[in-house]
């Protein structure tokens, strides 16, 4: 069932699943994982296509357009709406479709406190366009209100939307998630446990230790003197079986697994979406600078990924 709603409907529907959505490769691969999710999920799927109105200058009466800018601009919205409903011709669940004006970063963030889950294409066209990683797919993870998937910013992507040889492998990888012992770590983890639940896929932990010259700074309480760092790795993994304990108990029936690692985070992380089916990892984590909105480590996956990656806000996302 199709629905088209205007922008100030948005606000009062439950969302679901919302994908920002240009028209652009990644932006369909993005539609295509939040169908999905949407029927996954069981709830409904929200197509949005965001588009700003630029303010008209015009030298003389000679370069008055035919057609007022903000009447073009919305019709070139609606075009694009129709091709994401005609790529949606066999979902079965519901689908609401909307074209809204204004920053399509600031417009997915307002929509994204009615919504489960924000998916979106790493690069796109137009208002979502951008080098290596896209304005909005990269600003927006830091101001939703809700996990956001960012679909992937490489050549991935592509082949996920052409179905070619690799995609089955990705379909019946791991579910990844990523945590640092921060507060956040919890909420990352019972995400990734819901998802890894629903896929009938295994949950890995990942923890990527810091070298012999950070750990002190990351964990000062703890003493080196005359430990290896495989037994310092072998330590963490028992605090965090203990610290999580509440993860196993909840979810009995999910394969989990734990692994610990030497070496930089951002590096070891990427390496994994080339396997997971989805990395999870945290807005913000136990860095220098806490008061960012987007952390080093996330923003360095982001522009690295070569799979789909879920970031999760803090449970009170100011």
């Amino acid at each position: 069932m199709y629905e088209d709603v205007t922008a100030a409907e948005l606000s009062t529907r439950d969302l679901g699943v919302l994908v920002g959505f240009d028209g652009s490769d990644h932006a369909e691969s993005a539609l295509q994982f939040g169908a999905s999710e949407a029927l996954r999920r069981k709830t409904t799927l929200t197509v949005v296509t965001a588009y700003t109105v630029p303010v008209p200058i015009y030298p003389n009466m000679a370069s008055l357009p035919s057609e007022p800018e903000d009447r073009a601009r919305r019709k070139a919205a609606e075009a694009t709406l129709e091709v994401a409903q005609e790529q949606l011709k066999d979902h079965s669940g519901e689908v609401i479709l909307a074209a809204a004006e204004g920053n399509p970063t600031g417009t997915l963030a307002e929509l994204s406190k009615q919504a489960q889950l924000v998916v979106v294409g790493a690069r796109g066209r137009g208002g979502f366009i951008g080098q290596l990683l896209g304005s909005v797919a990269a600003a927006l993870p830091a101001h939703t209100h809700c996990p956001t998937i960012v679909f992937p910013g490489t050549a991935s992507a592509e082949a996920t939307a052409k179905n070619e040889p690799g995609v089955e492998q990705k379909q019946s990888g791991p579910i990844v998630a990523a945590i640092d012992g921060s507060v956040q770590s919890d909420e990352v983890l019972k995400q990734a446990a819901q998802v890894a639940e629903a896929k009938a896929a295994p949950l890995k932990i990942l923890m990527v230790m810091p070298l012999a010259e950070e750990w002190l700074y990351w964990y000062p309480d703890v003493q080196l003197q005359n430990k290896s760092s495989q037994s310092r790795q072998s330590e963490l993994e028992k605090t965090i079986r203990a610290d999580h304990s509440w993860l196993f108990e909840d979810h009995p029936n999910l394969e989990i697994s734990i692994n610990v690692e030497s070496g930089q985070a951002i590096d070891a992380i990427t390496d994994r979406t080339t396997t997971a089916q989805l990395t999870v990892v945290g807005s913000r984590g136990r860095g220098a600078v806490r008061s960012a909105l987007l952390g080093s480590v996330s923003r360095g996956v982001l522009n690295r990924a070569q799979g789909p990656v879920m970031i999760v806000p803090p449970r009170s996302q100011p």
